[in-house]
Parts: C-alpha cells; structure tokens; sequence
C-alpha cells in the first residue's frame, strides 16, 4: 500500500430501515420495507419517485463479525472447493457494507417505500443512488455478466 493513511473511515448514518415485523424474513424480496431518512434529508430526495430502482447501501450492524479473512464454501458438500469471501455476497465481510438493487415503490417526505431490501429492521442506512449508472448520454446495464461455476450450479439445482 502507498503512504496514505487509510486506518480508519468515518460514516454517519443518514437513517434506517423499518420493516413490517421485526420477525420479517430479511431474505423475503417481495416483502416492502420503509426507508426513514434523517428529516433534514427529506428535499434530498426530491426526484427520486421518478426512479423505478435504486441501490440502498447500509451497515450490516447485526451480522457476526469475524477478524480474519475467512474463506467461504459456497457449495452444498464440505469438499468444495473455498473462494475468498470477496468473492461472494455473503454478509460477513471486511468491513460490514450491505448493497442492494431494489424497486423504489413511492416516497413520503422523509420516507421511501422499497420491495426487495434484504436488511434487517433498524439496519443503519448509509447512502441510496438511482440505478441505472449513466455517463456520457448512455445507461450503463450489464447484461453480459459472468457467474462462478458453484454459483451457476446452485442456481441450476434451485430450478
């Protein structure tokens, strides 16, 4: 690594995520759940009903938090072989960021209705962007993505 000094970033929260229950199944995404900002950020998200989609990035503040690098086994049997765990979208990670893709249903001042969001309620959220990404007059969707062949397998068992 260079000479910046990189050892510690710090993050505000600008709100939280309210689900239904607590007891929601986080994983559910067809479950809606609220986005409450902070009330000074309600004209920041003026515009946003004009998005279908929009990325939520939160802190994974309930997940278990391991202090070394761990490898993950995706597959189902014990030999599989390991992949590092920046490899995967398992929730424990280096530092505990959540990103996720989800349908933007209606906003109400300082609040926005989501479906979709794999968070937990109370989750701290740190940032929401619109997706698509654009530049220079065009979208930028990826639709020639590649998986790992254990993800593939998986997604292949599940049909």
């Amino acid at each position: 690594m260079d000479d910046r000094k990189l050892d510690r970033i710090e993050i505000k929260p600008i709100g939280f995520v309210r689900r239904t229950s607590a007891k929601d199944d986080e994983k559910d995404r067809s479950l809606v759940s609220e986005i409450v900002l902070t009330s000074d950020l309600a004209k920041a998200l003026d515009g946003i009903h004009e998005w279908s989609h929009i990325y939520v990035i939160y802190w994974l503040d309930k997940v278990m938090h391991n202090d070394e690098p761990v490898l993950h086994f995706p597959g189902a049997k014990p030999e599989s072989a390991p992949v590092g765990i920046l490899s995967t979208r398992a929730p424990i990670r280096p530092n505990p960021i959540g990103l996720t893709l989800v349908e933007l249903i209606r906003r109400e001042k300082n609040v926005i209705h989501v479906r979709g969001l794999d968070a937990y309620d109370g989750t701290p959220v740190l940032d929401i962007k619109p997706y698509p990404d654009w530049e220079h007059g065009r979208f930028i969707v990826v639709t020639d993505f590649r998986v790992p062949e254990w993800l593939s397998s998986r997604i292949a068992k599940c049909e």
